[in-house]
């Protein structure tokens, strides 16, 4: 079946965060919004037509993971990542948000410290700091256009306080797919020092053409057993709104202790609709996935040749994973609030501002490309008009 993201769909008057919220949380009036992580594509068919045969059905009741959910996440863990995953290996959480924060309660105790790699998705501060632990950076090296991890900056802020890092693998927002080779050095140095891995791989399945994606716990046994991978269909297959994780947890101990975590909040039941997709996306999605991806290269090429030409001040990082490019804008020189209103009031582009990912981010920004081209093109030539208004400006 060929699929067409170029259509254009009216999201609006959907309750969609992304398009109905945006004018509210971003101040303003108009604005094209490619910012929060969801894509503006249908999901494959057999997941809208699962979804509708359990709809018709007509009931709704408590629901339960049976072995043919279970299954699906296997096959597709072996199929798409070469990776041997066991059913007794998956929990359950509703969120991989929701489930970090439950990570940091089960494994850590307040005042411990936990490393994150900045610039990095900004729920990773939230979970830690909101939970009373303190907050370890272990900021990425930005060299020639790309960033590399810094693990000797790494080996030098473990003290004894250190219990975890939370990893964002492929990284949020920087578009790195990290190679075995560096995520091996990274598992290397914590069970040196006794350092518990969490791995947020929800963009895993979003990987362009040159790249792999290595989940984290398939490298080893020894790695296996000292880590804890995040993973969920909401980001490869535009499924957030049904609140639907898997969390692997290969390590016996490590398991139950979550699984306590998880039942002594009472929030391990699972959304009935949330079930059904996900099973169905992850036996009968290969072919939308492969589409997918050719698109957003593409996508990741029409935007790099677009600016190239059109706003040599800004220069795209390349992207290796995600749906989600950064920017960085350093050239027009602008402070941390001239070019978040530039972006919004002047361009009317909703983006993440890259101060949001840390002081690290400060002169980056921030784009959601899982969109129409038509759309995309639309925000560049936004971002084209409101540059060329500061330019004369900017170059004084």
């Amino acid at each position: 079946m060929k699929y067409n993201f170029d259509q254009e769909i009216n999201r609006y008057n959907t309750s969609s965060v992304k398009w109905d919220e945006v004018d509210t949380i971003f101040g303003g009036e108009n604005l094209l919004p490619m910012w929060v992580a969801d894509m503006d594509f249908k999901v494959p068919e057999p997941v809208i037509e699962a979804v509708k045969q359990r709809a018709e059905h007509g009931i709704f009741g408590y629901t339960a993971r049976n072995d043919s959910y279970y299954e699906a996440i296997i096959g597709w863990m072996e199929r798409r990542h070469n990776w041997k995953v066991e059913k007794d290996w998956i929990c359950h959480a509703p969120g991989v948000v929701p489930a970090l924060g439950m990570l940091v309660r089960t494994f850590t105790k307040p005042g411990d410290k936990i490393i994150i790699q900045p610039p990095v998705y900004y729920p990773f501060t939230n979970v830690v700091e909101k939970n009373e632990r303190v907050i370890v950076p272990n900021p990425l090296k930005y060299k020639n256009g790309r960033y590399v991890m810094d693990l000797e900056d790494l080996e030098n802020k473990i003290d004894q306080d250190v219990k975890m890092i939370i990893i964002s693998s492929p990284h949020n927002p920087v578009g790195r797919v990290w190679t075995k080779e560096e995520l091996t050095q990274l598992g290397n140095i914590c069970l040196k020092n006794n350092i518990l891995v969490v791995s947020d791989e929800i963009h895993f399945d979003l990987i362009l053409k040159g790249h792999t994606h290595t989940p984290f716990a398939s490298i080893s046994e020894e790695f296996a057993q000292n880590s804890i991978v995040c993973t969920a269909p909401s980001k490869t297959f535009n499924l957030a709104g049904l609140q639907t994780s898997n969390i692997i947890i290969p390590n016996p101990s490590l398991r139950e202790q979550f699984t306590n975590t998880i039942e002594s909040l009472f929030i391990g039941m699972t959304n009935t609709f949330g079930l059904v997709a996900t099973e169905s996306a992850y036996r009968y999605g290969d072919e939308w996935l492969d589409q997918l991806l050719e698109y957003l290269q593409q996508n990741a090429e029409f935007l790099t040749d677009y600016i190239n030409q059109y706003i040599p001040e800004l220069k795209v990082v390349p992207l290796e994973g995600t749906y989600l490019v950064w920017i960085d804008c350093r050239d027009l020189s602008l402070e941390v609030k001239q070019l978040e209103h530039l972006m919004q009031k002047e361009a009317k582009v909703a983006l993440d501002e890259g101060y949001i990912f840390g002081k690290w981010g400060e002169g980056f920004t921030r784009m959601n490309i899982a969109c129409p081209r038509t759309t995309l093109e639309e925000g560049l030539r936004r971002i084209e008009k409101a540059v060329k208004s500061i330019r004369g400006v900017a170059s004084k």
